[in-house]
């Protein structure tokens, strides 16, 4: 009996033995492993995805037509390279000339089926070289149509066939806490697209271009996303990204677009002409602080202080004088400087323009003929 007993109980042990081994290595070999066990999982219809991707149709309607944009020039040589005896020991220079370019990156949009496309001045300024690379892989070099340094915008043309020309938009009827969309090259990373809300309108007196009315935006804008789209919930450009306040070089939601009304007043001049023409005054100007307020006996600081006239200027022969404040241009209030430089510049060189001024506290109208704004000067 003992020896039965002896047996049974060698069995048993070496039995639980085993299951044990069996249960922690190999459970899904036992009917009760969780392995075997069937779950119901609820997966979604396929084509409901596309309801909930949230801005994708934005996004793919607008990045076929935003390209990147690679820009290089020569790098300053040294002039020792010109003497004969450094070319005996080191070589001719055009051994390394490729080693002696730097090479920088940008954006631009597809404005046209006809291959023009829309960037910044500064992304093609002294390029020697500019080529741009399609969102579908296609590379060609581009040429210069015309830039305008003081909107910073400029229009290149490739010859290119089955383009995607952007949709463009109507930045006056955006928002602020509207959603949009940056699309750009940043850091040479390839396309990308970020997303954020339109944070201020009309920002100036920023000192980044002559001419600033722009868009501000929390969508992330790096180096590399300059010349690239600002588009709308719909896929519609709004802006032309430019700029971005930074201390580290890096995003910090603080970025600045070029709204495209004012992109394609330029843009349109620029491929008619190749040039833009700007009315002109002649004049100074300066913001009209508290201080000169209390001064003046103004009830606020609406206006553009008159700070001086150029002498045979179209504001100088209609009599405008130093101290005199600007209150209306054609009928349209003037809130400070910049808003009245941007109402200058939109005037027709020849037109007579009807100036509301305030002197020695009494209010007249002055009409000038609006002349030619010529280069590096102020209105």
């Amino acid at each position: 009996m003992r020896r039965l007993w002896l047996i049974f109980a060698q069995t048993a042990t070496i039995s639980l033995a085993i299951l044990f081994v069996v249960s922690t290595l190999k459970s899904d070999l036992l009917p009760w492993g969780g392995h075997g066990a069937i779950a119901t999982i609820r997966e979604a219809a396929t084509g409901q995805a596309g309801k909930m991707s949230g801005f994708s149709a934005a996004a793919g309607k607008a990045t076929p037509s935003v390209v990147n944009i690679f820009t290089s020039k020569k790098a300053p040589g040294n002039p020792l390279t010109d003497d004969p005896f450094f070319r005996r020991f080191f070589g001719e220079p055009g051994q390394n000339d490729e080693t002696r370019r730097s090479v920088s990156l940008g954006s631009g949009v597809i404005v046209s089926p006809e291959g023009f496309i829309l960037t910044n001045h500064h992304v093609i300024a002294s390029a020697d070289e500019i080529e741009v690379a399609l969102s579908d892989g296609r590379k060609s070099l581009a040429r210069i149509v015309g830039s305008d340094p003081e909107s910073d915008l400029a229009v290149l043309k490739v010859d290119f066939g089955n383009l995607t020309p952007v949709t463009f938009g109507h930045s006056e009827n955006i928002r602020v806490g509207d959603v949009v969309l940056a699309i750009g090259n940043p850091f040479g990373v390839g396309e990308t697209v970020t997303m954020g809300i339109v944070s201020a309108l009309g920002r100036s007196h920023l000192g980044i271009n002559t001419y600033e009315n722009f868009i501000q935006t929390d969508a992330a804008i790096n180096p590399g996303n300059s010349g690239g789209a600002l588009v709308d919930a719909s896929g519609n450009l709004v802006g032309i990204n430019t700029a971005i306040y930074s201390q580290s070089g890096g995003s910090l939601g603080i970025g600045f677009a070029i709204p495209v009304s004012l992109a394609r007043s330029v843009m349109e001049q620029i491929m008619a002409k190749g040039v833009v023409t700007r009315g002109w005054i002649g004049v100074e100007v300066q913001d009209i602080s508290p201080e000169l307020a209390d001064s003046f006996r103004l009830s606020d600081t609406r206006g553009a202080l008159i700070a001086g006239v150029f002498r045979g200027g179209p504001a100088s022969l209609a009599g405008v004088k130093p101290g005199d404040i600007l209150l209306e241009l054609d009928g349209r209030h003037v809130d400070d400087s910049s808003s009245m430089l941007n109402q200058i510049a939109g005037l027709e060189p020849g037109k007579t323009a009807a100036l509301k001024i305030l002197r020695g506290g009494r209010e007249m109208q002055v009409n000038v003929t609006v002349g030619k704004r010529p280069k590096a000067r102020n209105d």
